[in-house]
């Protein structure tokens, strides 16, 4: 379904997981596609051959999200390269889990400088280069930011605050049709949460509080994304939307 015809796209943190599959979605719809990541080159660029060898258009362009230069040479480079943005997806994220005591200021800042800092950096430079028919902004948080999940007291915090910049930002910019809006997904099968290695009880008492009885893939979080980017959404702004086959933290 080609509903993001036309359209340009930047999705953070897209060499895997929720953003690969965001970014695989939206090439399916038409869009052209910023496949941004911070240090896995090899799989972002093979994420852009197999969207182009399917007759999509992608590219892939670095920049870590917790440095403010390089978010703005990566929108510079979009520019230059398709001539126009329409959406943003502000999915680059880092996380950690661990109880409360080992809570530190190194990674208190290292959190909070990619999923915070990134977001509302990335927001400023969205804004400037969106066009006259203004955008869309898509900020991924997670149900942990309204949840009482154990073990995620910075990284919660963090999603909390991505939850408080869309509905600031979505006021702010709506005189310039620039639509903001949160996509919180559940919990989701991803390179990156199948590399903390949770026990296979842990795994299981997490499945048991979705009701659709089985974890989320990234396709489930894309295909709500494409509708959060497509003009399908015109008048939704400033909602929190989850993704998450009915769990609730």
């Amino acid at each position: 379904m080609s509903t993001l015809t036309n359209k340009v796209a930047i999705v953070t943190g897209a060499s895997k997981g929720i953003g690969a599959g965001i970014a695989r979605q939206f090439a399916k719809a038409g869009a052209s596609v910023v496949i941004n990541y911070s240090t896995s080159k090899d799989a972002a660029h093979a994420l852009v051959g197999e969207i182009n060898g399917a007759g999509g258009k992608a590219v892939a362009i670095q920049a870590d999200f917790s440095k403010t230069a390089d978010i703005q040479r990566l929108f510079e480079e979009t520019k230059r390269i398709f001539g126009t943005l329409d959406v943003l997806v502000n999915n680059a994220g880092v996380y950690a889990f661990g109880p409360i005591e080992g809570a530190t200021e190194q990674e208190f800042h290292r959190e909070f400088n990619t999923n915070v800092l990134g977001v509302i950096t990335a927001t400023q430079e969205a804004a400037k280069y969106f066009g006259p028919n203004g955008g869309s902004i898509i900020n991924i948080s997670s149900i942990a930011s309204i949840g009482f999940m154990p073990n995620s007291a910075i990284y919660a915090a963090s999603k909390s605050a991505v939850d408080a910049i869309t509905r600031v930002t979505s006021v702010e910019l709506a005189p310039r049709k620039i639509r903001v809006n949160t996509l919180a997904p559940g919990a989701t099968i991803t390179e990156g949460i199948a590399a903390l290695g949770w026990p296979e009880e842990a795994v299981k008492s997490i499945i048991a509080t979705i009701p659709f009885g089985r974890p989320g893939q990234p396709e489930d979080i894309a295909r709500v994304a494409q509708f959060l980017a497509s003009d399908d959404s015109a008048w939704v702004t400033g909602e929190r939307i989850t993704a998450s086959g009915g769990q609730r933290a």
